[in-house]
């Protein structure tokens, strides 16, 4: 008699893997469960939810019939999943996978017997709408499955028989070695006729075939020809890069902070929010983590969608927008899902595009500056928003604003985020020096940039905390000034870097991870309670080695690779009592902040006194 395996424990959020293709991305669990896909595109309603509720708001399970164990990893170099299920009669690989888009989007899964002959049970639950809508189910004459709720429309094709059972599609079929039994789910509009059928092998050739030419074109040795990463971290940081890539929007140049909303940053808590959209702030990281590893084509693409989401007038500007440019990101709640872990309430928008955040000036401005350091060809349209954009921030930066952690609780003056109104200065005029950009007031913006330096030195610096403060008046710190001795704003060598940094160790490190901020002792509009943020300890390590700790920053370089999941990828937070990673998932603040360090610490070990910043850009 087949044995049956055993129920699986509730997944963490660690425990999943992504495939995507640059359009919009799912997430699978280790026992062969798509858990979450917004389709077609990443701000899309998602038609498997299960990961934000229970099976019944839709996920598509494929697995052994009975007991089992597993492994899985990436291809080397691609975003292809393979799940590898042993049991006593045999062993199945599972693939996983998303083809980059032609006319449709497709995901494609290939049940391939490696050894024995392996029972397998598959289970199709399609919820469109966020987990909500049963589908109109129907049979093609040529056996094709489709689903249609609405305007969308979900077609399944398998060699495989298939029947209906409680509002489900279920199967069971037997695998043996040498075989391959193919699934393909594709995406259409429910108006438009049914989308052709997939060819399953050419997909999957083509799919690693782009990834492995995208991936291949990572060589850190080409940024100084002193610095080469160890084996396992240059592992690593492709795999961040690969992972980063799988969050851009192809047919805009967007790139979303992660593929999911609502995990949440402490279990049981409302710290859960909606990262399927396009921050400033991220974006700008994002694409200087893949500058700084020899991608540009990202970074025009990004320029061109920033010329035409910022079209209009400057005091409009949002700092997040939608993948195609869109402002309207309203915030509502999802009541008819129970949150991942039972951590409520489930929101779809994000009320946080309506805020000021000076800072966003600051990255933006750099990476702008960047990217013509590194030969992007000049666009006249990108200079005359710069050139608009800080004709805004003179007229608003002695303002309060709701900072780089988008507090809900009062404005107040961040001093980080005068940090980036000082680089954004800062940058723009380097641009207009180096680059003989002269369609701008050059004195107005030298005199506004010395001008905010000293508020900053004599508002910002608290000598009772010993630190850069979070912002003007108080003494509590803030893990973004960890990005201080990256700027430039102070010359090298200066105390207060050294004490800054060293203050922030002694007050917002746990067990050698670190929190953004304390939250009971910051008024943050919200109730305490969050994991150690994983970018910021990243950012710790970049710090430690400009403060001469080298052998400090490479351990807690090493102990941050060791919190990845088993195929390398990172929440947003970590809980170091509970070993668990926390927040949407993957998370590219985390990817970016990784790559980041790692050329750092490689810079470092060799003596160049390079590498790659979060921030700086010469």
């Amino acid at each position: 008699m087949t044995d049956i395996p055993a129920p699986s424990p509730a997944p963490r959020i660690e425990d999943y893997g992504l495939v995507g293709d640059c359009e919009t991305a799912a997430l699978v669990s280790p026992d062969g469960s798509i858990d979450w896909l917004c389709w077609p595109r990443f701000d899309s309603g998602a038609c498997f939810a299960a990961l934000l509720g229970t099976p019944e708001n839709g996920r598509w399970r494929i697995r052994p019939a009975q007991a089992y164990t597993q492994t899985r990893r990436y291809r080397p170099g691609t975003l292809i999943l393979e799940t590898l299920f042993e049991t006593a009669t045999g062993a199945v690989r599972l693939v996983d996978f998303m083809p980059p888009r032609d006319d449709a989007s497709d995901i494609v899964r290939l049940a391939i017997g490696e050894s024995g002959r392996v029972t397998m049970e598959m289970e199709l639950v399609i919820r469109f709408d966020y987990g909500r809508t049963v589908p109109w189910v129907s049979r093609l004459s040529d056996g094709t499955l489709r689903a249609i709720g609405g305007p969308d429309m979900v077609v399944f094709r398998t060699p495989v028989p298939f029947r209906g059972e409680n509002m489900r599609t279920v199967a069971a079929f037997e695998v043996a070695a040498g075989e391959t039994v193919p699934f393909a789910l594709t995406y259409g509009r429910s108006h438009e006729p049914v989308p052709l059928s997939t060819d399953t092998a050419a997909a999957l050739a083509d799919t690693e075939a782009f990834w492995r030419d995208w991936s291949a074109r990572y060589e850190p040795a080409a940024l100084d020809g002193n610095v080469t990463l160890p084996a396992h971290w240059h592992r690593a940081a492709r795999r961040s890069l690969i992972t980063l890539k799988a969050l851009t929007y192809a047919p805009t140049g967007g790139i979303v902070a992660a593929p999911t909303t609502s995990l949440p940053e402490w279990p049981g808590g409302v710290r859960n929010w909606d990262y399927r959209y396009c921050w400033l702030r991220d974006s700008a990281l994002t694409l200087f983590a893949l500058m700084n590893a020899g991608y540009y084509d990202e970074a025009a693409a990004w320029r061109d969608w920033l010329v035409r989401a910022m079209a209009g007038s400057p005091d409009q500007m949002q700092i997040m927008y939608g993948i195609s440019g869109e402002r309207q990101l309203l915030e509502w709640e999802v009541p008819w899902l129970a949150g991942f872990a039972g951590s409520r309430p489930v929101r779809i928008g994000n009320a946080a595009a309506a805020q000021t955040q000076l800072d966003v000036y600051g990255e933006m401005m750099s990476l702008l500056h960047q990217a013509r350091m590194g030969g992007l060809p000049e666009s006249p349209e990108a200079w005359a928003i710069q050139v608009a954009m800080l004709r805004r921030l003179r007229v608003i930066w002695r303002e309060p604003d709701y900072g780089i952690w988008e507090v809900r609780g009062p404005a107040r003056h961040f001093t980080f985020s005068k940090l980036m109104v000082w680089l954004a200065f800062d940058r723009c005029i380097k641009s207009a020096e180096t680059f003989g950009l002269d369609t701008c007031p050059l004195d107005e913006w030298r005199a506004t940039r010395g001008e905010v330096a000293a508020d900053i030195l004599a508002r910002g610096w608290s000598e009772e905390a010993g630190a850069f403060t979070q912002s003007y008046g108080d003494l509590a710190l803030d893990a973004s000034l960890l990005l201080l001795p990256s700027l430039g704003f102070l010359p090298e060598g200066d105390p207060r870097i050294r004490r800054t940094v060293e203050a922030i160790e002694q007050g917002l490190v746990v067990d050698g991870l670190v929190h953004r901020y304390s939250t009971t002792q910051v008024d943050d509009g919200l109730p305490a309670g969050e994991g150690t943020f994983l970018a910021c300890s990243f950012w710790l390590v970049e710090a430690l080695v400009q403060i001469g700790r080298l052998g400090d920053a490479e351990s807690l370089f090493e102990r941050l690779l060791a919190m990845r999941n088993d195929i390398g990828l990172l929440a947003e937070e970590y809980d170091p009592l509970a070993g668990r990673q926390l927040g949407n998932f993957p998370q590219a603040f985390s990817h970016v902040a990784l790559v980041n360090a790692a050329h750092r610490l490689a810079a470092a070990k060799v003596g160049s006194g390079g590498g790659a910043e979060a921030v700086r850009t010469g």
